[in-house]
């Protein structure tokens, strides 16, 4: 039995209504979808044998394997595939996956083994939407197709594990599914158990309470390398995570209606967003608060998308100096000589800056920065906030000026990307007012673009627009570390390209030391 800690719990059985990583990771294990996602950011097929596009990619057809079978011992066919997918589609109020199916059109099954999906315009990478997309026994779910809110608390997938037991915020007991025709476990079972903190977790991993743990504080990692029998991994996350300060920069014709739009009115200078941007020291930031543990970041398209990721821009620098210039020939001046700027018509440049409370890390990088950005003459007033309630302060109340945020990538950039048109200001999914024309337009060019490698340049110039515009300072991308123990288990994977232990395809693989 291998026992995993970490200081989260799944918000949700119900795989539309989950949001919280830790909801994923059980359904990652639970079901099976049509492809699974690599740490390397590649797919692999599971539930598909071949597919094909016809109608300029309006139309897919999936020839599907045929010897899976659910936990129940009812076999998976393309009947549960399609019903899944158009349950998926059918409800709007699910916040992940919904967005998922928003080119569907229809998803039907000829026969047990084919499932044809039907689009409303094509997109670029099918396998992306299908990999979170879930399968789910129609035999269960079936009768309730309309109730948005049914959870079948049993689990029923055809995944590599099946849930045996669960208590809320406490544990989940994960069975083998010695009949999975792809990857059959060898451990019996895996706990998933929930902890009070990363403290705690660093002490049951050293008592040997737990075999791995999926989050510890970077302090915890040089000590924990001394301990025989513990192994710790570092490197960039799965999936990859952007650690981003959005910049209230929306313009008032755009205010949405009902929202406060408090933002501070210098923001939406260039010039200023710029000079903020020269004054982070991000190698500071990542000596201090990571601990080494990351590298600087650009645009919100983090490095770990690999292709997608823009290496060819150059950021702005680190240059106390060429900020300071910058704000005095835009006519930031101190003339009260208080140290802190005014802008031409006299308000001071001081900038409430939030972060959400339950980040360890985001209060000694807003210390930092408010340290740094004191050094051009811009003021902050520090504050943390509830989660939720720094949530709607963002979007689409746009009640904030700046606040230290953070994004966990999809492996398909769009997502990212679509955070900066300027149509979804309403809707609050844009978080900082961007509004550009020529980023709106690349951005629906990218969105239908077949071709891989004209994708990539649409992806990237739109990144060099970003970047140009200061939508986000992104200060750094930072490495995650996990730890296990190989006096209990053998057989982990070595030099993984990110670090997620907890992904089916080391659980799988893990066997009980002898």
């Amino acid at each position: 039995m291998l026992r995993l800690g970490w200081a989260g719990s799944p918000d949700a059985l119900h795989p539309g209504r989950a949001v919280l990583s830790e909801a994923y990771t059980l359904f990652n294990l639970v079901y099976d979808s049509m492809f699974r996602l690599e740490m390397d950011g590649s797919f692999t097929p599971v539930l598909a044998r071949t597919w094909q596009a016809a109608e300029g990619g309006h139309t897919w057809t999936f020839a599907l394997c045929s010897d899976f079978v659910f936990h129940d011992g009812h076999p998976l066919t393309a009947r549960d595939v399609a019903f899944s997918y158009n349950y998926y589609r059918g409800h709007a109020d699910f916040p992940l996956l919904g967005t998922y199916t928003r080119a569907f059109a229809e998803a039907s099954a000829p026969d047990d083994s084919t499932v044809v999906l039907r689009l409303r315009e094509p997109v670029p990478d099918i396998q992306s939407l299908l990999v979170f997309l879930y399968v789910l026994p129609e035999h269960i779910w079936g009768a309730h197709a309309q109730d948005s809110r049914f959870a079948d608390e049993k689990m029923v997938g055809s995944g590599p594990f099946m849930l045996r037991e669960y208590q809320a915020d406490q544990f989940a007991r994960l069975g083998a599914n010695r009949r999975h025709p792809l990857f059959p476990p060898q451990v019996d079972e895996v706990i998933l158990q929930t902890f009070a903190n990363q403290d705690a977790l660093v002490q049951a991993l050293r008592t040997g309470q737990v075999e791995l743990i999926t989050e510890m504080p970077n302090t915890a990692v040089a000590p924990l390398r001394q301990v025989a029998g513990i192994q710790v991994v570092v490197g960039p996350p799965q999936p990859p995570e952007t650690t981003n300060i959005l910049i209230n920069q929306l313009h008032p014709a755009h205010c949405p209606p009902g929202s406060p739009c408090t933002g501070h009115p210098a923001l939406r200078d260039l010039r200023v967003r710029q000079a903020l941007a020269m004054a982070v020291d991000k190698q500071k930031l990542i000596e201090v608060v990571l601990l080494g543990m990351g590298i600087p970041g650009l645009t919100l398209i983090p490095e770990g998308l690999g292709r997608w990721y823009n290496s060819t821009l150059r950021d702005y620098p680190f240059d106390l100096e060429q900020a300071q210039e910058l704000l005095d020939q835009a006519g930031y001046r101190d003339g009260d000589g208080d140290g802190v700027r005014e802008t031409p018509v006299g308000r001071p440049l001081e900038f409430r800056f939030n972060w959400p409370g339950d980040s360890p890390t985001a209060p000694r990088a807003a210390q930092l920065l408010a340290a740094m950005w004191k050094g051009i003459g811009v003021a902050t007033q520090l504050q943390s906030v509830d989660p939720d309630a720094l949530s709607a302060a963002c979007c689409p109340g746009f009640d904030y000026d700046l606040i230290l945020w953070a994004w966990d990538s999809d492996p398909d950039p769009g997502l990212l990307l679509g955070a900066m048109q300027g149509g979804r200001i309403p809707a609050g999914t844009n978080e900082t007012g961007y509004a550009e024309p020529e980023y709106d337009a690349l951005y629906q060019r990218q969105a239908i673009e077949l071709d891989p490698e004209r994708r990539r340049q649409l992806v990237w110039e739109m990144q060099g627009l970003a970047l140009r515009d200061v939508v986000y300072i992104v200060p750094y991308y930072a490495h995650r570390a996990q730890a296990y123990r190989t006096d209990h288990f053998t057989g982990w994977p070595a030099d993984l390209p990110k670090v997620a232990l907890e992904h089916p395809a080391v659980l799988a693989v893990v066997r009980a030391a002898r």
